[in-house]
């Protein structure tokens, strides 16, 4: 799984939301990692209502993409505004 680089620095992270067509090899190496909290959903919108679900007072929840979005988005920096506009509605 060309994510397993991944492996070693999911010791640091509390919950992995995935999406896209990319989202079943990240969800196999978290689950190779021992990551407890593993979810998938179909859109940004989505993952960042789930990460938000899973925060606690304190905790970052970043958007971190790990390859291109081009099966949702034109450009990455639709998918910026889109995460921004995600948080906003949450805030």
């Amino acid at each position: 799984n060309e994510f397993d680089d991944l492996i070693p620095y999911f010791k640091h992270v509390k919950a992995i939301v995935t999406f896209g067509q990319t989202a079943p090899k990240l969800v196999r190496a978290a689950e190779k990692a021992g990551l407890d909290v593993i979810e998938s959903v179909d859109t940004l919108d989505d993952a960042v209502v789930k990460a938000y679900a899973h925060s606690t007072d304190g905790d970052v929840i970043l958007l971190s993409p790990a390859c291109a979005s081009w099966d949702q988005f034109k450009t990455f920096e639709e998918r910026g505004d889109i995460f921004i506009q995600a948080v906003h509605k949450l805030i």
